[in-house]
């Protein structure tokens, strides 16, 4: 496949669905297009695609990954072997309900009959895994969201160990590869259950750890792990007009982990409550209390704005509740064109004290 389909589309559920109905939802599907069940030509990869959706789905963490970032917050965080793990039992439990037996092997054992060790069920070995993501929430105010705002925060993360530049080894050695598994980080067993059946057990090299190469002699300044951790300062420049929850990505800025690629590193936006506005999209509510005299004779006031102060006329005889429009002084659109409207709610000021005078 060239792209890969939502896995919400996959499995043929909307983005809401609960997990009992995504689990349904896949069982119907896995009877459908099981291999054993299904001989057309598509049958296989679509089995495949549906199983790797519905590993991904029934997972609450990698769920909500995906809800937020789409396939590019999986890509290359999840080695395939990692969207499967913990899914073993789930995926048994199915395949035994459509009626499919394991004559004693494991769900990884079935998978690999079926296609061989290939991607996307290939369970990658010996690879080297992209650091994890960070994610910093930043504080801004209604000012900063007006103006634009260039930040600077200091992060603790792990960065690639300076001294042997991520290999774990002490400087001026190189690993080597591993005699048991040939590089490869994955030992695989034959065994024949009948004349007609054969199953292959994929499983870690034991002796590298499943990661295809040996360290003889580990770098000393990160203790063989390829990396430190390190304070680093990152500046960032937050645009105008942002939302609260919106997200903001610099690549490569992220943790680092065993010499592979770094993740990145996700500024999450949090805007401080104002104490006399309110935001609602691009616009700013601001309430107004006038005495009631002056609503009924009309008057002229000084209002706040985020730029400062302006003059509005209240016209005579105005009802509380009613809400008066001064165009352009609100917040920067999204689509860059001009700003939202500062909104002013008009509420009745009422003496608590009144004197002889007033009460007659």
């Amino acid at each position: 496949m060239s792209s890969k389909r939502d896995y919400y589309e996959v499995i043929g559920v909307s983005r809401d669905a609960s997990a009992d109905d995504i689990k349904k939802a896949y069982r119907k599907l896995a009877l459908q297009y099981h291999p054993d069940r299904n001989k057309s030509p598509d049958a296989e990869e679509k089995f495949k695609e549906i199983s790797e959706a519905y590993a991904i789905l029934s997972d609450p963490e990698k769920r909500q990954l995906y809800n937020m970032y789409g396939h590019a917050g999986l890509a290359g965080r999840y080695t395939t072997e990692d969207i499967f793990r913990g899914s073993e039992a789930n995926f048994e439990e199915i395949f035994r309900d459509i009626g499919f037996d394991f004559g004693g092997f494991g769900f990884k054992d079935i998978f690999e009959t079926f296609f061989g060790g290939s991607d996307p069920f290939s369970f990658g070995f010996g690879r080297r895994r992209r650091g994890q993501d960070v994610v910093y929430e930043a504080e801004i105010t209604l000012e900063d969201v007006l103006n634009s705002v260039e930040k600077e925060i200091e992060l603790y993360k792990m960065v690639k160990c300076n001294e042997c530049k991520g290999s774990r080894c002490a400087p001026g050695t190189k690993p080597r590869s591993c005699s048991i598994c040939n590089g490869s980080g994955q030992v695989r067993n034959v065994m024949n259950q009948s004349r007609f059946s054969t199953f292959v057990t994929v499983e870690p090299c034991r002796t590298c750890k499943g990661e295809g190469v040996i360290i003889d002699r580990p770098c000393k300044e990160c203790d063989g792990r390829g990396r430190v951790r390190m304070p680093q300062k990152f500046r960032f420049k937050i645009p105008a007009g942002v939302e609260d929850g919106n997200m903001l990505k610099i690549e490569g800025a992220g943790e680092s982990f065993d010499g592979g690629a770094s993740g990145d590193l996700y500024i999450k936006i949090r805007i401080k409550p104002h104490q006399i506005f309110e935001r609602s999209n691009s616009d700013i509510l601001y309430d107004l209390k006038i005495h009631f005299t002056r609503l009924v004779l009309g008057t002229e006031v000084r209002v706040p704005t985020l730029d400062g102060y302006t003059s509005l006329k209240i016209p005579a005889g105005i009802q509380p509740n009613t809400i008066l429009r001064i165009r352009g002084k609100g917040l920067p659109r999204h689509n860059g064109h001009g700003r939202g409207d500062e909104l002013v709610r008009i509420n009745v000021k009422v003496p608590t004290k009144l004197n002889e005078r007033q009460k007659a």
